[in-house]
């Protein structure tokens, strides 16, 4: 299964204020970490705001923070809320679509990959934060 664009953003947004739960992120500098247009990524966290899984803070020292703790974020809730669909295949106008079985089982397949994003939260992504904030080139708390 491929994420789209859309979706790809929104975990790497997820994954930066989870790896800086302490302080107030602004998205000029997560669209400089990940070398991402800012414009596009203001449309991400509209989106993830829009979702309740991210805050905004306003004002001049304003920005970003989780909505809840990365512990109660599950991955498989930040790509259900963030993908149109998981319609692997479209059947609508398929001549064999009446008695074929691949609707049904790519469904069960989608279910299951849902339900391993579901056992993981952001907080088991960023685990390591040492590795994390190496990878963002930040000090180590």
């Amino acid at each position: 299964m491929k994420f789209t664009r859309y979706t790809d953003y929104a975990i790497r947004v997820m994954i930066y204020l989870s790896v800086n739960q302490d302080r107030v992120v602004q998205i000029a500098e997560i669209a400089r970490v990940y070398d991402i247009s800012h414009n596009h990524l203001m449309k991400v966290v509209q989106g993830l705001v829009s979702a309740g899984l991210v805050s905004s803070v306003r004002g001049r020292s304003g920005g970003l923070l989780l909505g809840r703790p990365a512990d109660q974020i599950t991955v498989g809730e930040l790509v259900r809320r963030t993908e149109d669909g998981f319609h692997l295949v479209e059947c609508a106008d398929c001549a064999a679509r009446p008695g074929c079985q691949a609707p049904s089982i790519l469904a069960e397949a989608t279910k299951a990959f849902l339900a391993v994003l579901d056992r993981y939260t952001l907080s088991d992504v960023v685990r390591d934060k040492s590795i994390a904030h190496a990878a963002f080139n930040l000090r180590v708390m």
